[in-house]
């Protein structure tokens, strides 16, 4: 099956300006990174920093600059896809020359371009405002955040076509995301976790986006580790988007 352009270009439009009209999901996928960037400097302001140690903000938030686009986006998505299911939207559309491919590529297409100003947003505030530092670029920053807010974006794809209400859409976060946020590194490095878990965690996209961040945290140009790392996510996304137009339905039954 190959992509439409100018299909793919009129759905991706279509998906755009719904989005634009929608304030308030508009306001959570720019602002709310960047408010919880905010809550994590003051959380760890007075946080005392060991001799020879990065300061544990700068540890925590380059990390959280890639989780959290990752969460918001996969809600967003889940439920806007589930709407669109739900409302007899996606049923009509599917009776046009859209073809499934199409319909995902323009709402990977639409919601990247948002996730690249979330992303942009949040690294501005926190490298701009909060006095986040790095040793790698802060392009290299924005980057992995964007792929792995598209992460989110082919993931909630994929899960809403098995969900049946909005609801049952957001009840996907605990199967999904809860684990990998508990096994990506961030809590404990993965290589102190018991090995079953470690097994776990290696399959789990988000432990290679988390580790890209710390290559860039600790390194003042690209690794090899985070070229594999970041190559590993965009296989996962390709693989979700993949997965997600096979398995998608024309309605809720």
């Amino acid at each position: 099956m190959i992509v439409n352009p100018r299909i793919y270009a009129s759905s991706t439009t279509r998906i755009l300006r719904q989005l634009r009209m929608d304030r308030r999901t508009v306001a959570m996928i720019l602002f709310v990174p960047s408010l919880i960037m905010v809550l994590l400097y003051f959380l760890y302001q007075n946080v005392p920093t060991p001799p020879g140690q990065i300061p544990l903000f700068d540890r925590i938030a380059i990390t959280m600059l890639g989780i959290i686009p990752f969460i918001v986006m996969f809600l967003v998505t889940s439920i806007a896809m589930q709407r669109e299911r739900s409302s007899g939207t996606l049923e009509r559309l599917l009776t046009t020359p859209l073809s499934k491919l199409d319909l995902l590529a323009g709402y990977g297409t639409a919601f990247s371009i948002a996730a690249a100003a979330q992303a942009a947003l949040a690294c501005a505030v926190a490298f701009g405002f909060l006095s986040l530092t790095t040793q790698g670029s802060i392009f290299w920053v924005i980057l992995i955040a964007v792929v792995n807010a598209v992460l989110g974006v082919a993931l909630g794809l994929l899960c809403s076509a098995f969900a049946r209400t909005e609801f049952q859409a957001v009840q996907f976060m605990p199967v999904i995301v809860i684990p990998q946020l508990l096994l990506c590194g961030l809590l404990v490095p993965r290589g102190q976790l018991p090995q079953w878990l470690e097994w776990i965690s290696n399959v789990l996209p988000l432990s290679y986006a988390v580790e890209a961040l710390q290559q860039v945290a600790t390194h003042t140009g690209t690794t090899a580790l985070m070229w594999r790392d970041l190559g590993v996510v965009v296989l996962f996304v390709l693989v979700a988007l993949s997965l997600g137009a096979a398995t998608l339905r024309r309605r809720t039954p």
